[in-house]
């Protein structure tokens, strides 16, 4: 059976991910972040969790959840 190219990641994509989700944990866990992934999508919030690529954020009591292989860019807000 082929792999499904919509779920296969190259190696060096699965690294990438791993690192910036290793950088938001050792950098920016539970601090409040901006993360913007193009066009329009800047989301805000307080990183709860990064972990199994996603990042969580919580504001307000409502979290967001964001695959970290659309992120562009994050900065503190």
């Amino acid at each position: 059976m082929e792999a499904d190219p919509l779920f296969h990641r190259s190696e060096n994509e699965h690294t990438e991910v791993q690192k910036m989700q290793c950088f938001i944990v050792e950098h920016y866990f539970d601090e409040v972040l901006d993360v913007y992934c193009g066009g329009s999508d800047v989301f805000n919030g307080k990183v709860k969790a990064c972990a199994d690529n996603v990042l969580t954020l919580d504001k307000n009591g409502k979290f967001t959840h964001i695959a970290i292989d659309k992120i562009i860019a994050v900065w503190r807000a």
